[in-house]
């Protein structure tokens, strides 16, 4: 037998395989747009503007050299050499210098706005995808790889934007411009010479940063099964505690950390090993370009000056060099982070708007299955032809073992999911022709467990209709028989329920819930087992608010205690996805059949509890 240490390792997340050419470019034509925002001609001008401050800044930077040279030519003309020439050569070089730094720090002054805003636009439209994505989407999910991929994929995009533009572009314009000064200066044989190192710099750049990516690859799926199991720990806090498994936790997530410092470590000594290789490049073509300015100067065809100049050339464009292993990895790296990112943004709904769908138009809350039959995975059906209407103002209950359909129907009232087969209408629109919008504003729904924001009491009562005053919020309340609780609290409606609203008791949780829902004021209401997991006392009271908060509605109720529906106009009992028994509470126990025997075992079991205290 499977341990449940390796059930749970058995769905870990395999290495990404990697980008290929295409799909860099797909990611560049859906990054580089951010550059040049449309409709926004503010935003271009200052794209422009910092595009003209990274030529003069190169431009300055390219100068420095040439003045070192001019400096120190002058001083070496001699004793009876002007003054006046070196001071001024020397203040152009100091002018020369701040300005490509000014030009730098104003550019990158400008471009904030145009670099932020897209930021922001982009994590707005990711949260917007994912909260549009299917309920059988975040079932599958896990809160801590999802966050972990949005985070990875928003500083990518971030990376690769300014590295692009302020970075690497420049880089290479300023490897041209000193080329060609080198060529002016001197001959061809030296802007040769640069040039076949960085492109052999390049090169193996590249090949290292492929070979080594599967290395960072690896290592970034470590982190992110660690983080997921950390946050999953966190999240299901009370379980760990109910079964007392905060050791197995621990080295639940030890094992994930373990496995990435050895990813990690295979990671660093992949980087250390493409480090040395492009040290020796560059170090290799720095002493080839030095023993032939040394072999100018000793020749007589070369000044000291100059000889200075093609040094500091060589220096001031080490460190960029030097940097671009970092880029170029950090660049594959952000790619692969973003093509994640992305990968989450072309995942489809389940539930999809038909084009043109208007709103469903406001009526009485008349609703029919007609014939529905569903299943989640194809492979074992929950609901089989399931037919009922629930009449505009009527009060309609589901019973049933676990497992047999209950919860379904609701989901599938709601369009969480679309049936495989029938349909589903309220007052005659099938809910598949009607905005998903307009159809959850018309429901409101109590689920079993009530969870809360992290947030204040207003707050998760108002979310019911996030522009409702806070009078309103307070007659919601009141509905709910909340008022005199809340009266008690030190901080009243700004008293937060903590993390799920674990602050709070069930009860207090259902009753937030139910004024919620009375604050949104739905069409249609349902009530999925919202009393269940609580003691007689409260659900006896929560059923009082409930039936108040119900009057005059459609409703639906799935329920698994049946005292608390036998006042509902139809009570429906599902078998096996099939509706085998339907009527009012005295007509299913006359037939004495399923709900019959349901509810004669139930009674037993609530009296010999009552014996029993």
């Amino acid at each position: 037998m499977r341990s449940l240490w390796a059930l749970s390792s058995a769905g870990r997340e395999k290495p990404d395989p990697g980008l290929t050419f295409r799909d860099q470019v797909q990611i560049m034509r859906r990054v580089l747009p951010l550059l040049w925002p449309e409709g926004e001609r503010a935003l271009k001008v200052r794209v422009l503007f910092a595009l003209g401050l990274i030529l003069i800044a190169k431009v300055a930077n390219v100068a420095v050299p040439i003045f070192y040279k001019w400096v120190i030519d002058a001083l070496g003309t001699g004793p009876g050499a002007a003054v006046a020439i070196p001071v001024a050569l020397v203040i152009g070089y100091g002018v020369a210098r701040t300005g490509a730094q000014a030009a730098g720090e104003i550019r990158d002054w400008v471009f904030a706005k145009v670099n932020e805003r897209a930021l922001r636009l982009i994590s707005l439209g990711v949260l917007k995808h994912l909260h549009a994505l299917s309920l059988r989407f975040h079932l599958d999910r896990q809160t801590g790889g999802l966050s972990r991929a949005i985070e990875r994929g928003t500083e990518g995009i971030e990376f690769l934007v300014s590295f692009l533009l302020f970075h690497i572009a420049p880089t290479v314009l300023e490897l041209l411009l000193v080329a060609g000064v080198l060529w002016h200066y001197f001959d061809l044989s030296y802007a040769a010479v640069m040039l076949f190192v960085i492109l052999f710099y390049g090169f193996y750049t590249a090949f290292s940063t492929r070979w080594r990516m599967k290395f960072r690859r690896e290592m970034n799926v470590q982190d992110r099964e660690a983080n997921a199991r950390a946050i999953d720990s966190l999240l299901n806090y009370e379980t760990v505690k109910y079964f007392n498994n905060e050791a197995h936790e621990l080295a639940r997530f030890d094992e994930a950390k373990s496995d990435y410092v050895e990813a990690a470590i295979d990671s660093q000594r992949s980087l250390s090993l493409a480090n040395m290789g492009q040290s020796l490049i560059l170090s290799g073509g720095i002493v080839a370009v030095m023993l032939m300015a040394a072999y100018g100067v000793a020749a007589g065809n070369m000044t000291i000056g100059a000889f200075v100049m093609i040094n500091a050339y060589l220096l001031q464009l080490y460190a960029p060099l030097n940097m671009f292993g970092w880029i170029y990895r950090n660049l594959r790296q952000s790619m692969t982070d973003i093509e994640q990112m992305y990968r989450l943004l072309e995942e489809r709904a389940d539930v999809e708007d038909r084009a043109d769908a208007p709103a469903l138009p406001a009526g009485g809350g008349h609703v029919v299955f007609d014939n529905v039959s569903f299943s989640y995975d194809g492979r074992r059906p929950i609901l089989r032809d399931v037919s009922f209407e629930i009449p505009a103002g009527h009060r309609v209950a589901i019973v049933g073992a676990t497992g047999g359909g209950k919860s379904t129907i609701a989901r599938l009232l709601f369009r969480f999911y679309d049936p495989q087969e029938g349909s589903i209408s309220i007052d005659g629109h099938d809910i598949r022709d009607v905005t998903q919008d307009s159809l959850r504003q018309a429901i409101g729904v109590v689920p079993q467990d009530a969870v809360l924001f992290n947030d204040t009491i207003a707050y998760n009562i108002g979310y019911g209709r996030t522009d409702a005053s806070q009078d309103a919020i307070a007659q919601a309340a009141d509905h709910a028989e909340l008022s005199d609780f809340i009266a008690r609290l030190p901080d009243g409606y700004e008293t937060r329920v903590g993390e799920r609203g674990l602050k709070l008791s069930g009860g207090e949780k259902q009753r937030v819930a139910i004024a919620r829902v009375v604050l949104k004021n739905p069409e249609l209401l349902i009530f999925d087992e919202a009393t269940s997991s609580l003691d007689s006392r409260t659900e006896h009271e929560i059923q009082k608010n409930l039936r108040a908060v119900s009057a005059n509605r459609s409703t639906l109720v799935i329920a698994h205690r049946l005292s608390t529906i036998i006042d509902a106009d139809e009570i429906l009992v599902l078998s096996e996805g099939r509706v085998v028994e339907r009527g009012t509470h005295e007509k299913l126990l006359a037939q004495a059949g399923n709900y019959a025997a349901l509810w004669h075992r139930q009674r037993s079991a609530a009296q010999l509890a009552e014996v029993a205290e």
